[in-house]
């Protein structure tokens, strides 16, 4: 299990690479990456959280994620500063020996991820600066775990 918060970017194609090399017994690998996407004139995202607790945090939820669907494998990649639209944010990767728990505990984790993790996003656009509030349709999206 590999959880890391960071500022740097990231190569997704090295990340790939990397993930599950060298193990025999997986039968899938599943990978998503978020990008920060242009809402409308968005000039930059900035992201902050607190060093050490965000860590934590997801690294539980990570390990929920390996427990619950035996998992081989764990990645998770946050990022945090200054992003502009286009920029990865975020990846998760799962490694099992079949592709259904692989799939479910990628989605398990983006969920998790999109609406429990400890980070605040403020967006800033033609309008000034606002803070990125939580969404009713990411809450929702936890009730099926």
């Amino acid at each position: 299990m590999d959880i890391r918060v960071q500022d740097d970017g990231f190569s997704l194609g090295d990340e790939l690479e990397r993930f599950g090399k060298g193990s025999h017994d997986i039968g899938a690998v599943v990978s998503f990456t978020g990008v920060v996407r242009d809402t409308g004139g968005l000039g930059r995202m900035e992201i902050e959280h607190y060093p050490g607790m965000t860590e934590r945090a997801i690294s539980m939820i990570a390990k929920e994620a390996v427990d619950r669907w035996s998992l081989a494998d764990c990645l998770v990649i946050h990022r945090y500063g200054t992003l502009a639209p286009g920029d990865q944010i975020m990846m998760v990767a799962t490694a099992s020996r079949h592709r259904v728990a692989a799939f479910e505990a990628a989605e398990f984790l983006m969920d998790y991820l999109k609406s429990r993790a400890p980070f605040w996003k403020k967006e800033f656009g033609p309008d000034g600066a606002e803070w990125v509030a939580a969404k009713d349709e990411d809450e929702d999206a936890l009730t099926r775990w």
